[in-house]
């Protein structure tokens, strides 16, 4: 006798749903289990941010343009797709960075990372740090290691160990490129326990890291020893742009998805129904199964009346938006040689940028020859942001800086302004704990699964993880 038809909806196109809806695909056929998937999306695309636009020569991200390989996911997602033929890696020439410092672009030192130095001689002739910064940052060496396991900051981690230049000159401005936060209230455990790991196994983050410096030497395929800033190394792209990723789930799923679809609300079904999604346009879709993968807040609506209690909790993750501006030129027009991966800014130098991707130079072929493709990313709590401009004053501002920054010589031959809107989740002290509760809460709800950047990663690997994740919680309850 033939199994009857299970039915379950996922709600959102981004790189998390899809990968929810890819997996449930192939458990189902693993398991012979008889699934029909329904992928929702709002817009007129899937694909979320990660979207690649190809313009004259120029291949130009609108969103995230590399994802880091020490999270297993994403390459094994790449791998089961048969695309990592197409993966490329970052430029092994230059891979280094450089910070603002007064208004000028300084390295840098050979071995820093985020927020220490795995080597003392580059960080020593550095002149980033003064010499009372360079003493206290070296005093991490004999400064106990915490006792108290409650979370903290990242700002107050950084002080704690390594000083208030270490903090402003170099953590802040790091942290603050991947995450768009504010670090006085950025979660160490949630976002860097890397570190709270090297304080309670080494008692020092110099301690640390040159104990990984000496283990990489062994290594004689390691690179790290030459770079500076994050590792370089570790970050991976696609030779066509990194909506090769979205765009090849998309041809695998195309008879599950429904654009142009927007969910208004979600209840749960009488007895034999799990649940029932119900759109703005007036239809309702049935299913045993609904896993939904959007930002909390989104979530927390479409929650509302289903559990007020679980929807308070998630409305408590926050969201910064981000936005970024494409510059295309001449190569002879920028002066700076561009020797690097890019730069980031301290909040200290009060610019409305607060970091710059030399995109053509950290991976080939983003520019035809002889021309420059820059990225620069405008901080949200920018002064032109502020007074709320349009695009062309944006992009004048932004201009601006990086021309007195690099050296331009003339107008970008055009430039493209990306915007995501509270796109970008914030993981505040205390974070885990607000996870916690809600995946506490969800579990009184069979059949529903939630996934996204809110939980437990805002990178690509954690997105694919947790819609991964989700699907498999949603084939359990079967």
């Amino acid at each position: 006798m033939a199994q009857e038809q299970i039915s379950a909806i996922v709600i959102g196109g981004g790189i998390t749903g899809l990968s929810t809806a890819y997996r449930l695909r192939q458990e189902a056929e693993e398991r012979d289990i008889p699934l029909k998937i329904t992928l929702l999306e709002a817009s007129n695309n899937v694909g979320g941010v990660l979207q690649t636009e190809h313009r004259d020569g120029f291949i130009l991200e609108h969103g995230p343009d590399a994802f880091i390989t020490t999270k297993p996911w994403g390459k094994a997602l790449c791998e089961e797709l048969c695309i990592s033929d197409k993966l490329i890696g970052t430029n092994p020439r230059v891979r280094r960075s450089f910070v603002v410092r007064k208004g000028k672009m300084l390295p840098v030192p050979e071995g820093f990372y985020m927020m220490a130095p795995g080597s003392f001689g580059p960080f020593i002739r550095s002149p980033i740090f003064s010499l009372w910064g360079k003493f206290r940052i070296a005093l991490d060496l004999f400064i106990p290691r915490r006792s108290d396991t409650g979370d903290e900051s990242v700002a107050n981690f950084v002080r704690r160990r390594l000083g208030k230049q270490a903090f402003e000159r170099m953590a802040q401005p790091m942290i603050g490129g991947i995450y768009t936060s504010d670090a006085e209230n950025l979660s160490l455990n949630a976002t860097f326990p890397r570190f709270l790991d090297m304080e309670q196994e080494h008692g020092s983050i110099i301690k640390a890291l040159l104990a990984q410096k000496r283990k990489a030497a062994q290594t004689s395929r390691d690179t790290s020893r030459h770079t500076s800033g994050a590792r370089y190394s570790l970050f991976q792209s696609f030779t066509a742009g990194m909506q090769t990723l979205t765009d090849t789930l998309a041809d695998r799923l195309s008879d599950c998805i429904r654009l142009q679809k927007r969910v208004n609300t979600i209840q749960q079904g009488e007895s034999d129904v799990g649940w029932i999604v119900c759109l703005d346009d007036g239809e309702e879709l049935e299913a045993e199964l609904v896993c939904i993968a959007l930002p909390a807040h989104h979530t927390a609506k479409l929650l509302s009346t289903v559990s007020p209690t679980l929807a308070e909790k998630l409305s408590a993750v926050p969201y910064k938006s981000s936005i970024t501006v494409n510059l295309a030129f001449r190569r002879e027009d920028v002066l700076h040689p561009l020797n690097g991966m890019g730069f980031v800014v301290p909040i200290t130098e009060g610019l409305n940028i607060v970091g710059c991707s030399f995109s053509s130079v950290k991976f080939e072929n983003r520019a035809p020859t002889d021309h420059v493709l820059l990225r620069a990313f405008v901080g949200e709590n920018a002064y032109i942001i502020d007074e709320g401009t349009d695009t062309d004053k944006l992009v004048a501002a932004v201009l601006k800086e990086v021309t007195e920054l690099l050296g331009i010589r003339n107008d970008p031959i055009f430039s493209v302004v990306s915007k995501h809107s509270e796109a970008m989740a914030q993981y505040l002290v205390g974070h885990k704990k607000v996870i916690s509760d809600i995946e506490h809460l969800v579990e009184n709800f069979s059949g529903l699964a939630l996934a996204g950047n809110a939980y437990h990663g805002i990178g690509i690997p954690d997105c694919i993880n947790s819609g991964q994740q989700a699907a498999l919680k949603l084939l359990k309850t079967l």
